[in-house]
C-alpha cells in the first residue's frame, strides 16, 4: 500500500518541536490543552517533531491516546527526515536523505571502535541510522573525544551536558529542518521551532520564528540570548509553545 504526504505548506501554523523537555514537558492541564488544540485543528497546523530520538520511539508516542501525530519527523538529531503516515509509522524520504547517507558513509563501526577506550561515555541501546549516540558522565569525559570525532571529518554534538552524539559532518537538526521545510515549500513565516537543549541550537538559530521554553539548558539560553527571532519563554514545555502561540498571533491565524 502505497501512503501519501501531507501538505502542510498553506498551513497558517507549523509547527517544528523538539519533544523531551519541550512537547512533552509542561504540565498535564497544559499538555492536554495545547494537545486537544491542535487534535482540533489539523486543518490549520502541522506538526512536526524534531528530536533525538530513534523512529521507532516516535512512532510508540503517536500512538498514545491524545498526543498529536505529526505529519513528518527530523529524527535521531537531524540523520533522519521522515513523514508519518496513517499506521503511525516513519517513512524515510529517500531524496532529502540521500546525503545524509553519504556523508556518514556507514560510519558506525569505526566510530565506535575509536572512542571504546573513550572514558565516560556509555554507547546507547537504539538501533542508529546515521549516527552514533552516547550517554555521557561529565565527570569521567575525556574531552579528546571531540578532537577524535573532528579528525574523522565527523562532528561531535553534547547536549544537556549528559549526551555525545557523532554525526555526519554539516548535518544537525536545524539543517535537516531547513531541507524539509523547502522540500515541502513551507514559508519561513509560517513555521515555529521550539526547543529546550543544545542539540536544538542549530534549529532555533536559523531566523525562523522560535521559542525556548522555560528550564531550558543555559548554555543554549546564553546562546540565543541576542537573537530577536527567539522568543523565551516563562512557562516550561508546552505551555512555552503555547505562549509563543499566542504572542505570535498563531491562534488568530489558525481560527481564521
Amino acid at each position: 500500500m502505497k501512503h501519501k504526504t501531507v501538505d502542510i505548506s498553506e498551513k497558517p501554523l507549523v509547527l517544528a518541536t523538539a519533544l523531551d523537555g519541550t512537547f512533552l514537558g509542561g504540565t498535564d492541564e497544559a499538555r492536554r490543552k495545547y494537545y486537544d488544540w491542535i487534535n482540533a485543528n489539523r486543518h490549520a497546523v502541522g506538526l512536526i517533531f524534531v528530536t533525538g530520538r530513534d523512529p521507532g520511539f516516535v512512532s510508540e508516542l503517536s500512538r498514545r491516546k491524545g498526543v498529536p501525530k505529526p505529519d513528518y519527523v527530523v529524527g535521531d538529531v537531524g540523520t533522519t527526515i521522515a513523514f508519518s503516515d496513517d499506521r503511525h509509522i516513519l517513512n524515510p524520504i529517500a531524496e532529502l536523505e540521500a546525503e545524509i547517507v553519504e556523508k556518514w558513509d556507514d560510519s558506525s563501526a569505526r566510530v565506535q571502535a575509536a572512542l571504546r577506550s573513550i572514558p565516560g561515555l556509555r554507547l546507547q541501546g537504539t538501533a542508529f541510522r546515521q549516527r552514533v549516540s552516547y550517554d555521557m558522565d561529565p565527570d569521567k569525559f575525556d574531552r579528546r573525544a571531540v578532537d577524535i570525532i573532528e579528525d574523522m571529518g565527523l562532528d561531535a554534538l553534547i547536549s544537556d551536558n549528559k549526551f555525545f552524539d557523532v554525526l555526519p559532518k554539516g548535518v544537525s537538526k536545524g539543517p535537516s529542518l531547513l531541507r524539509l521545510l523547502a522540500h515541502l515549500g513551507v514559508k519561513n513565516d509560517r513555521v515555529l521551532v521550539a526547543g529546550d537543549t543544545m542539540n536544538d541550537h542549530s534549529m532555533l538559530t536559523m531566523g525562523l520564528p522560535s521559542v525556548v521554553v522555560a528550564g531550558a539548558e543555559p548554555a543554549l539560553l546564553e546562546a540565543v540570548e541576542k537573537l530577536d527571532t527567539v522568543h523565551v519563554a516563562k512557562e516550561e514545555g508546552v505551555g512555552g509553545i503555547a505562549e509563543a502561540t499566542l504572542r505570535n498571533n498563531y491562534f488568530n491565524k489558525c481560527a481564521a
